[in-house]
């Protein structure tokens, strides 16, 4: 199990956020136990409304995510297996009409492959189980391909944070489902998109 940690910025550069020798060493972590998913919700907006930049944000949001993952030994058994059909499953962890943060389970079937997309929002993912490989995409010039800029593998307890425009497309590697605890902010819908590799355009979905 790793504790390495990953970020994604605008530009859709993936860096990792401490060396990997340092990879073994969890970050500090909250003293609450049992740490249950109404007090991750609470924190979450004390933190939202302290800090305005998303970086900063998701820094402060990383030890909590894991402090609630180590505190939640059965959350494998709430992830959905992937539907035969779409190859996806979701399950949300919490559901409020007008609150600004999705927070849910994911797995995906062996061998299915996402669209190139951006989150219009700033974005937090768990390995769980599972190997998931992450391609990294930026457009180019109108009328230019998209261009392929990085990939990294994430294995379990892997975790990757995103800024609102960075652009990645996911694999699910290996004979095993992923299985993923995935935590958004509020989405701008106005701004979120599908890409082809073929060129730069793009649609809203």
């Amino acid at each position: 199990m790793s504790y390495q940690d990953w970020h994604v910025g605008n530009d859709s550069q993936c860096h990792p956020l401490f060396p990997p020798d340092q990879a073994d060493a969890a970050p500090e972590k909250p003293q609450v136990s049992p740490y249950r998913v109404y007090r991750l919700l609470t924190d979450l907006e004390d933190i939202l409304r302290a800090e305005a930049d998303n970086t900063q944000r998701l820094a402060q949001i990383r030890p909590l995510v894991r402090h609630f993952l180590d505190e939640s030994p059965l959350m494998l058994l709430q992830c959905p297996p992937p539907d035969p059909d779409r190859g996806w499953a979701v399950t949300k962890l919490y559901d409020e009409a007008d609150f600004p943060l999705t927070i849910q389970l994911v797995s995906w079937k062996p061998g299915m492959v996402s669209s190139i997309h951006n989150h219009a929002a700033w974005g937090l993912v768990a390995i769980l189980d599972g190997e998931e490989c992450n391609r990294f995409w930026q457009p180019q010039a109108e009328g230019e391909p998209m261009a392929q800029v990085g990939e990294q593998t994430l294995q379990p307890g892997e975790l990757i944070t995103f800024m609102p425009d960075a652009i990645h497309q996911i694999e699910a590697l290996g004979p095993d489902p992923v299985l993923s605890f995935n935590l958004y902010g509020e989405t701008q819908y106005d701004q979120r998109f599908e890409y082809t590799a073929a060129d730069s355009r793009s649609q809203p979905f």
